[in-house]
């Protein structure tokens, strides 16, 4: 993650047809250990040194997954799909997520060992020389078969359905969830994998790490700071321009690192508006947020003030831009409590 200006982007774009995608609870059993993300002696208490310490695990493009031994799954069990369907799961020896942030959360369970293929989406250290299953975000039938899975985790929007129902004729269970588009969703979806999967007491205990590395990271917001933030979503080589409002998913996380999101205060009640010169005069923000390949599509910094209205703004005067990657922004999964760790950090610079 960068700052633009001063060094140089499974999932809630899903309008866009991107899979991009709290918690209280502790426990302990089943093998599932409950260890914090970070070294524990190291682990930093301010804003910036936890931002520090967030970006130089995201650089590593690697998971942390629970301490202790891999859980062992206890089967059967039977789930609710978000498809309407019960879902009997008996075999959970090989894992096809079909979804990134589905995956980041299997492997942080510490399940990693038994997933077989990976969807475009899941490009993480520990997923890349899987197997991928699918082109363009279309899942093919006739990869997911060949890996032999015995459960697959799909989502509501993973399509084309005619592939789904294929899988599922196969006689592989696939248990359908929603997908997350807001923070308070990670604990019920990180809940419905571990018990899809048979490792509750895994789940439980993802979800209390989690929830304590999102409170460290909020208790450094500071008091007197609310910055109007604009999330941007551009693909310059696509004419795609894009500021996100109420439901992008953007706004969940700028709300828990304390910042204001500028496109909801400005009246955009959908996820995501065309960008124009009025709605950028109406947002006013003072600090612009993207993803990196997103800064990177329309020419960086300098490219993106050439776009009408944007350096015009309080952001754009004051060449306030924040960008980070792209499969770990919205990800919403055992990586978000580093965004917001990053975040609080850099919106809140005067």
């Amino acid at each position: 993650m960068r700052v633009a200006g001063r060094r140089r982007s499974g999932r809630c774009l899903a309008a866009l047809g991107l899979a991009l995608a709290v918690l209280t609870g502790a426990c302990a059993g089943s093998g599932a250990g409950s260890g914090n993300a970070k070294d524990p002696d190291a682990t930093p208490t301010s804003a910036s040194a936890r931002a520090a310490a967030a970006q130089k695990q995201l650089a590593k493009n690697s998971l942390v997954p629970l301490e202790g031994p891999a859980p062992t799954p206890e089967l059967p069990v039977t789930v609710d799909s978000s498809d309407g369907r019960r879902v009997t799961v008996t075999d959970a020896s090989r894992i096809l997520p079909l979804n990134g942030g589905v995956a980041e959360i299997v492997f942080t369970l510490g399940l990693g060992d038994r997933v077989v293929g990976r969807d475009i989406t899941a490009t993480f250290a520990e997923a890349k020389k899987l197997p991928q299953v699918t082109k363009a975000h279309d899942v093919s039938a006739e990869s997911v078969l060949s890996l032999r899975p015995t459960v697959v985790l799909a989502d509501t929007d993973t399509g084309p359905k005619e592939a789904v129902e294929q899988i599922r004729d196969a006689g592989i269970p696939v248990v359908v969830l929603d997908p997350a588009t807001k923070l308070s969703d990670v604990t019920t979806r990180t809940t419905r994998i571990a018990q899809a999967l048979g490792v509750p007491a895994a789940g439980k205990a993802l979800d209390a790490r989690m929830s304590a590395e999102l409170a460290a990271a909020r208790a450094g917001v500071p008091e007197d700071s609310r910055p109007k933030v604009a999330f941007l979503y551009m693909r310059g080589s696509a004419a795609v321009y894009l500021i996100g409002g109420k439901g992008s998913g953007a706004d969940s996380l700028l709300a828990a690192a304390g910042a204001e999101d500028a496109g909801t205060a400005a009246g955009l009640d959908k996820p995501f508006t065309p960008i124009t010169t009025e709605a950028l005069a109406q947002a006013q923000p003072d600090v612009i947020l993207m993803m990196t390949k997103g800064l990177e599509s329309v020419g960086g910094l300098d490219g993106l003030l050439q776009i009408p209205g944007i350096a015009q703004t309080p952001a754009g005067m004051n060449r306030r831009v924040v960008d980070m990657e792209d499969g770990v922004l919205l990800s919403f999964g055992p990586r978000t409590p580093l965004v917001i760790d990053i975040l609080v950090d850099r919106i809140h610079r005067a």
